[in-house]
């Protein structure tokens, strides 16, 4: 877990590239059902992480996707994408485009560097 307070946690999504999951802690089934201070950290949340993301990664794109149909709790995911990824232009879940080069995402520094700014932010 990368971080965590009442509203939300966020957790790595074990992958090639950088893809992190954001949830809500009450079990919404959807963005519609959370009372405001949830949907503000939800929000306010992703938005910081995507900024994480850009700062640290300096990506093509950076994807947000909420779906929710196998795991019925209100989650957005945040990926980083580059032109060279196996998927890009497509969503990671579309059709592999090329093979690609891999690539060192140092994850744990991530976590580590998103955790230290979600603390200045929200705490």
């Amino acid at each position: 877990m990368i971080y965590s307070d009442d509203f939300i946690y966020i957790e790595i999504e074990p992958n090639a590239l950088p893809w992190i999951k954001i949830f809500t802690k009450s079990n919404f089934k959807e963005i519609s059902h959370c009372d405001e201070n949830t949907r503000k950290r939800l929000f306010d949340a992703a938005l910081e992480c995507e900024k994480a993301m850009i700062e640290f990664y300096n990506p093509t794109k950076i994807n947000w996707a909420s779906f929710a149909n196998y795991v019925p709790r209100v989650h957005i995911h945040i990926q980083a994408r580059f032109e060279d990824d196996e998927f890009f232009p497509e969503s990671l879940w579309g059709k592999k485009q090329r093979d690609s080069v891999p690539r060192d995402i140092k994850i744990d520094e991530f976590a580590i560097y998103l955790n230290n700014k979600l603390n200045k932010v929200f705490n």
